[in-house]
């Protein structure tokens, strides 16, 4: 039957050719390596940095712009691959240095390695030129101040070549202006696959249109057009002396221009500085428009695109999107431009903080310019018209009269099932915010009340003073540290990240049981908080090591006296109160914990902010979370545990053992039940009260009728940093893993509860 199909295959096309000479006889011998020829090599490089017309124009741009251009002119045919011309006005290029212009690795700003780390320019690592000359025929026509004529060059393959055969190949006088003009034609016509997968000449013009945009609008000072060949009038043209608002208008149209509001942040910490363009809640589109430039270089980056989605999210209708320019410049030592082929993408440090100061800074000023926005509201109040108009007053004074005489009808439009309503802001007003609380006294705050709901000035600064040092961030390579990070990313669970990602914190549950009520889509959960912060502030610990904040201990404990106090209580819940070996030993072990925290007090305070004074002395504890305190009462435990519970002589293990112990000692505590509620709850008889006061040696377990202040003001303090710090956190930085699943149980379904009340 396989000799027979062997012999009806006509046509052996698209079949594996065999190997020469095949020998059954003898086994196969693997394939010699062998280097590629040096064409070949030049080809695929080529065809890795110029993708498309579009990145051999961004290409030109950047040069000429690093020339000191301030007029560029582009010409383009056929979407750019029959022709692309630019013309600048620049320094242009010394006769000496054009026969190696266009061989690979030849710059002018770069000289060692160690210049990434302080490059300011565009192009730096000489393979534009070069890339270009082996997929097209190059012309390069060039005058510098210093010449008395122009010179042209013909390039192919990285070399000058000669215009005509017979011809030399040097470059030829000519008349010119000063500045470079430089001519790409036939592009890939030696690479037919990539050229056949361009689809229309119009759609490559388009592109192109977008790179000149983007660069016209940033490159303040200098003037740009681009036309097609053949057409008399231009697509874009930008004078030199128009404004950043005047060139957006020109290129993105007046709807644009005249909603954006301007935005300024800088942090010196962070060494960064942006500013920009956004538009306001009055204008949305169908898609983002993001124009960002890096250091001056347009780059694309999804996490800073989804943050501002994310922002605006807040102030757009549903499907409503904005337009953002944002000029974002950072110490060139933070940042590694040389992170991709086409240097599309960049890396720099501290992006999460970074984009989340200026989604804040967008936020602020969006939030400024709110009140201006026209609304169509439906009275249910007799007497009043059904629908009215609502604006702010006019600069002339008027408040609108007029408009609110003759309504406009809105347009119709589809109305939602309610069971797919979602409730998606968490600053609107809750129904907490409508029940009456008595109010409570705060230690440090006497006489102050909080209603739930409504959050009070300086929710989170409750007696804390922050204050921010000069403390440049290290910057952590240790092996160990990036194999926890991995081990985490390992066990992520995927929708439970999702789930609390987008999560609207609803409530505190139960304090003794450590559950919270969230709400993600139509979804209401419970979440055992006490399991969630545990795994999110050993996150915390793996991600900012070596850079955590410090609360300073005033005046400073000696670990000495911290330790007893843990042994007694570890001690007295064993019921081991008078057994005199027990407490020698517990003795001796906090003693020794002691003197290995004392001796290690270099390595605590540069990983992990823990300063330890020579005598003994607790100085600093780590702070994890701004705004998050954890109970100091859980100190001398944690410091216990730190001896049986650590590791000390590996690396990685005892950066892990540590973590989750500080991990532990930073998650929220169990609380007693509110003595309101133990009232009510409690027996009738009074020998199941007397058994109801002892529960299982927890502290939780005992309710008084008198609460104690200290548990009291606790409490509040609790419910304000779960709302207003802890779950926020964890919708920004958790990611959650499989473990967590246990800690998470879907309580209702908005859709299913829609079933059910319809079947009654």
């Amino acid at each position: 039957m396989e000799g027979e199909m062997d012999v009806d295959a006509p046509d052996n096309r698209g079949t594996k050719r065999p190997v020469e000479d095949p020998d059954v006889s003898q086994p196969s011998q693997p394939k010699r390596i062998k280097a590629l020829d040096p064409d070949v090599v030049n080809k695929i490089a080529a065809g890795e940095i110029i993708v498309a017309p579009m990145h051999a124009l961004k290409e030109l741009i950047e040069n000429a712009v690093d020339a000191g251009s301030t007029s560029i002119e582009v010409l383009v045919k056929d979407g750019g691959l029959k022709l692309l011309q630019i013309t600048d006005n620049g320094h242009g290029i010394d006769r000496d240095d054009l026969p190696i212009l266009c061989e690979r690795f030849t710059t002018s700003k770069l000289k060692a390695f160690e210049d990434l780390t302080s490059i300011g320019t565009y192009g730096f690592r000489g393979e534009a030129l070069a890339s270009i000359s082996h997929i097209a025929h190059l012309t390069v026509t060039t005058k510098t101040a210093g010449s008395s004529c122009a010179w042209r060059a013909h390039y192919g393959d990285g070399k000058l070549v000669p215009a005509k055969p017979g011809q030399p190949a040097a470059p030829k006088a000519t008349a010119g202006r000063g500045g470079t003009q430089i001519t790409v034609e036939d592009l890939f016509y030696n690479i037919p696959t990539r050229r056949r997968a361009f689809r229309s000449a119009s759609e490559e013009y388009a592109k192109i249109l977008d790179v000149v945009g983007r660069y016209a609008v940033h490159c303040s000072g200098v003037a740009f057009s681009c036309r097609k060949h053949g057409d008399s009038g231009v697509s874009v043209s930008t004078p030199s002396s128009a404004n950043t608002i005047d060139r957006i208008r020109q290129i993105h149209g007046s709807a644009v221009a005249n909603e954006v509001v301007e935005f300024e942040v800088s942090d010196n910490k962070l060494g960064f500085r942006a500013s920009g363009l956004a538009t306001n809640a009055n204008y949305h589109v169908k898609k983002t428009t993001i124009l960002l430039f890096i250091n001056h270089r347009a780059v694309e980056s999804t996490a800073i695109k989804r943050a501002v989605e994310q922002t605006y999210s807040a102030f757009l209708p549903k499907g409503g999107h904005p337009f953002v320019y944002l000029d974002l410049e950072i110490e060139p030592s933070r940042v590694d431009v040389n992170v991709h082929p086409t240097k599309r993408e960049v890396n720099f440090l501290n992006e999460d903080e970074i984009t989340e100061m200026v989604c804040d800074e967008i936020r602020s000023k969006l939030a400024q310019v709110d009140s201006s926005r026209v609304f169509l509201t439906q009275s249910l109040l007799p007497g009043v018209p059904t629908i009215e108009t609502l604006q702010s007053p006019s600069k002339d004074g008027t408040s609108g009269e007029k408009a609110a005489a003759t309504p406009k009808t809105p347009a119709t439009a589809k109305r939602p099932y309610e069971n797919n309503l979602v409730r998606t802001d968490s600053k609107v007003r809750k129904i907490t915010s409508m029940l009456t609380s008595a109010p409570i006294s705060s230690p440090s705050h006497p006489g102050t009340s909080t209603e739930p709901g409504i959050p009070p000035p300086s929710i989170l600064d409750d007696g804390l003073q922050y204050e921010t040092i000069d403390r440049q961030p290290l910057r952590i390579a240790l092996t160990s540290v990036k194999n926890l990070r991995s081990s985490v990313r390992a066990t992520m669970h995927n929708t439970l990240t999702e789930m609390f990602a987008s999560h609207t914190y609803v409530g505190l549950v139960d304090e003794r049981r450590r559950l919270a009520a969230i709400q993600s889509g139509v979804k209401l959960y419970l979440v055992d908080y006490g399991l969630a912060c545990n795994e999110f502030f050993y996150q915390i610990g793996l991600t900012d090591f070596g850079n955590f904040g410090v609360i300073r201990l005033d005046p400073p404990p000696k670990l000495v006296d911290l330790l007893q106090i843990a042994v007694d209580a570890e001690m007295q819940e064993q019921g081991s109160g008078n057994d005199d070996d027990a407490a020698s030993i517990l003795t001796n072990a906090a003693e020794l914990i002691s003197r290995t925290l004392v001796e290690r007090r270099e390595m605590l305070d540069e990983y992990f902010s823990m300063k330890v004074s020579e005598a003994g002395e607790l100085l600093t504890i780590p702070l994890l979370l701004k705004g998050y305190v954890p109970s100091l009462g859980k100190l001398p435990r944690f410091l216990l545990r730190l001896g049986p519970y650590v590791d000390w002589t590996g690396e990685e293990e005892c950066f892990r053992t540590f973590l989750r112990e500080l991990a532990a000692f930073y998650t929220p505590e169990q609380l007693p039940v509110p003595a309101s509620q133990a009232s009510k709850d409690a027996p009738a008889n009074p020998a199941a009260e007397a058994g109801q006061g002892a529960n299982e040696g927890n502290p939780g377990g005992s309710v008084t009728e008198d609460e104690d202040p200290m548990i009291q003001a606790r409490r509040v303090q609790m419910m304000r940093m779960l709302e207003y710090a802890v779950f926020p956190a964890l919708r920004a930085r958790l990611v959650a893993t499989s473990r967590m699943l246990k800690g998470v149980v879907e309580v209702a379904d908005l859709k299913g509860l829609y079933r059910v009340f319809e079947r009654c």
